[in-house]
Order: structure tokens, then sequence, then C-alpha cells
């Protein structure tokens, strides 16, 4: 049996905050509602191309140029100041109803909460600060201090090293398959938060999974 983690790492970006918010402002652009989950994609990947060649960019320097070619394959203007307005929304994401719960959950038992998000260090703290998380973080961790993007293997040792723990005393929660089988890589714990999706045959397994933040946070607490 595996031993309980004493430090949990949250990813943050549609973890443990939606980006339904953002939909509306891409309308507002005039692209497709569903053009959201492709730019979201599309950033990842171009931020995976980076990293894997040793270069980095900041996620809202790689969101905006996925944005602007989205704009363009639609036919529509590229205006850098309605664009900025656009971007302006990662900061103002809404929490999943459960964060509260799950981050509440894992204090009761005085399991140490850090943040470690691909997005800039200043959003992450916006966003915890706005929705009211911060109480419970102990850290925010980003690619800004690594100049890596997740799922290099040194982004999640920097947690490690600055929170003064083995890897495997870490427990990273994500929703995304890429990070969890990253973190497993660098010898983490992981736990899977599902939200209706399965989990890719071809990558790390995680040590536990469940449909909601508060189910992997118990199954966590119950390690």
């Amino acid at each position: 049996m595996l031993p309980r983690p004493k430090i949990v790492a949250f990813d943050i970006i549609e973890t443990v905050f939606s980006l339904e918010s953002m939909r509306p402002r891409l309308v507002e652009l005039g692209l497709p509602g569903a053009t959201l989950e492709l730019w979201i994609a599309s950033a990842l990947r171009d931020a995976f191309a980076l990293s894997i060649t040793d270069r980095f960019s900041p996620f809202r320097a790689v969101l905006r140029g996925c944005l602007a070619t989205l704009l363009s394959t639609h036919q529509l203007p590229v205006e850098e100041d309605r664009i900025a307005a656009a971007l302006k929304g990662m900061a103002e994401l809404d929490p999943h109803p459960d964060a509260h719960d799950a981050f509440e959950a894992l204090a009761s038992q005085n399991m140490r909460i850090v943040a470690l998000s691909n997005g800039e260090t200043s959003v992450t703290e916006k966003l915890l600060k706005r929705s009211g998380l911060d109480q419970f973080v102990e850290a925010v961790y980003s690619i800004d201090q690594v100049q890596r993007f997740k799922p290099r293997r040194e982004v999640y040792l920097h947690v490690a090293s600055a929170s003064g723990v083995d890897p495997g005393e870490i427990a990273l929660v994500a929703t995304h398959a890429w990070d969890i089988h990253g973190s497993s890589a660098a010898g983490l714990r992981t736990g899977f938060v599902v939200r209706r999706q399965s989990y890719p045959s071809v990558m790390h397994r995680p040590d536990v999974e469940g449909k909601t933040l508060l189910d992997v946070a118990q199954a966590l607490i119950a390690v």
C-alpha cells in the first residue's frame, strides 16, 4: 500500500477552475462556441512543442497566438485590443462546485496543499484569492519558475525541491491524462479527476481516481 502523501499539488486550469466562462468571450469575438476546446488543445500543443525543444514563452502568449490563428482561420479580424480583453477572462474563471470541499477535506487532515499550473503565477494567485481557495494553499508553483511547461519532469521536481520533500511524498491531482502521466514519470503519486472521460491505456495509470475533486481528495485521505 502506498503511503499517504504529505503534499497534494493541484493542477489549476480545468482541474480546479472551469474554462466555461471563456466560451461566451470567444463567441463575442465571432468564433463558434465549440472553438473553446480546440483553442485550449492548440495552446497546449504549442506549449508542449516549445518545451520539448527547450524553448519557453508565457502561456498567455501561447494562448494569444492560438486565438489569433483561430480568428484568421475563421476569416475574422485579428484585433489586439479585443484579444487582450478576451484573455482577461483567464484570471476570472470560476472554480468547480466541489473544489472548496475538496481543499477543506485535505486541510482538515493536515495535508499540505499547493497549486501547480501551466499558467502564470500571478494569474493563479488571482484565481485562488478570488475564489477564497487561497486560504488552503501554502504555495503557488508555475512554469514561470522553471521556464518549462508540464509535463516536463523539471516542473514536478521543482515542487518537490521547493517544498522540501521527496517526489514520492507529493500527489498531483489533475483532470488531464498527460499531467498524470508526466508527474508519475517524475516519481510523484497521482490522482485523476475523471469528469466523464476515459483514461488512455498507453499512459502511466493514476494511483487513485474519482469522478470529482472531492472523490479524489477523499481517496488520497483514505490511503
